[in-house]
């Protein structure tokens, strides 16, 4: 337990009493259950550690996820349990919570959407670790406003995460488009394509994959096979987010795993870093690099994919 005593003391300075029953957050009480139910096992971390760090990253996520519609990965009983996928609004949700119903294959869903610290801080409160968010807003959702190419290494090295995240970058520059990398806090990196809303997601993907196979045609450790015995060890690159009503882990969103690694925006030098792991920032340590957001300018940056 000495770690969580130093969590508490250093990075997210949990104040126990504060968060027995309630926190305010900007005038906005939050009812805080269980807070010292722990989440995070073998790193002592608690509900109460989970609740302030989401307080405390707010001002630099919210602008990652504002009018997205949020499905949450709850794991109530710590990350040994199994978790779930909740994408509708809990009945009794608070009336200041926003909430946006997105139509689905023979009916809606009422999602929630976070657009203050007091909405990132009641999901956590429902053990809400990881939010994911669509890739287009409330208002278009048939048109993505971001493109993601997920790169997830299977058995490779990290060393080709790296070196295949700054080749799409290479190709999408060549098409005029502005791109971003992530650390997903899982395995492997994102890189993301802001996007001007003028592209349907058929034709999104359709350019991700015509991408996709321009990397495979010139790398063969590449590979678009979802399933992992198929990839026989090669990288897959995924494009396969990039639809209607799919999601992508939240930059900044903590994920189920030791350590309370968190997707991390970075910058693309970042990439040159011997030590960069898909796990290298964590609760701990990415609030004083989140004041120097690498990706704070992403919206001001949309593009247009191509036409074939």
């Amino acid at each position: 337990m000495a770690r969580r005593s130093m969590l508490a003391q250093k990075e997210i300075e949990v104040c126990r009493s504060d968060l027995r029953s309630e926190v305010t957050v900007d005038t906005i009480e939050v009812a805080i259950t269980n807070p010292d139910r722990v989440l995070f096992p073998r790193d002592g971390y608690t509900k109460a550690d989970l609740v302030d760090y989401y307080r405390r990253i707010a001002p630099f996520m919210l602008p990652h996820i504002l009018e997205r519609p949020v499905t949450m990965v709850r794991y109530p009983r710590g990350i040994d349990s199994a978790g779930f996928f909740q994408k509708n609004a809990p009945r009794r949700s608070p009336p200041w919570l926003r909430r946006a119903r997105m139509a689905k294959q023979g009916g809606f869903v009422d999602h929630i959407v976070c657009e203050k610290a007091a909405d990132l801080v009641y999901l956590a409160n429902l053990a809400c670790i990881t939010p994911h968010v669509w890739l287009s807003r409330v208002d278009e959702p048939e048109r993505p406003d971001r493109m993601i190419l997920d790169l997830d290494p299977g058995r490779s090295d990290f060393e080709l995460v790296k070196e295949t995240a700054l080749f799409a970058r290479r190709i999408l520059a060549e098409d005029g488009l502005s791109s971003y990398v992530m650390t997903t806090g899982s395995k492997g990196l994102h890189v993301v394509v802001p996007l001007d809303r003028t592209a349907s997601f058929e034709a999104v993907r359709s350019y991700a994959l015509r991408v996709v196979e321009e990397m495979i045609q010139a790398d063969d450790r590449l590979t678009a096979e979802r399933s992992i015995e198929e990839r026989e060890g090669r990288l897959l690159v995924d494009v396969f987010r990039n639809a209607y009503a799919q999601t992508g882990v939240a930059p900044y969103a903590v994920r189920p795993r030791d350590g309370a690694p968190v997707a991390t925006p970075l910058r693309w030098e970042e990439l040159d870093d011997p030590e960069l792991s898909p796990r290298s920032f964590t609760i701990r340590n990415v609030l004083s690099r989140a004041k120097d957001d690498p990706w704070r300018d992403i919206a001001l940056r949309p593009g247009r994919p191509p036409e074939p």
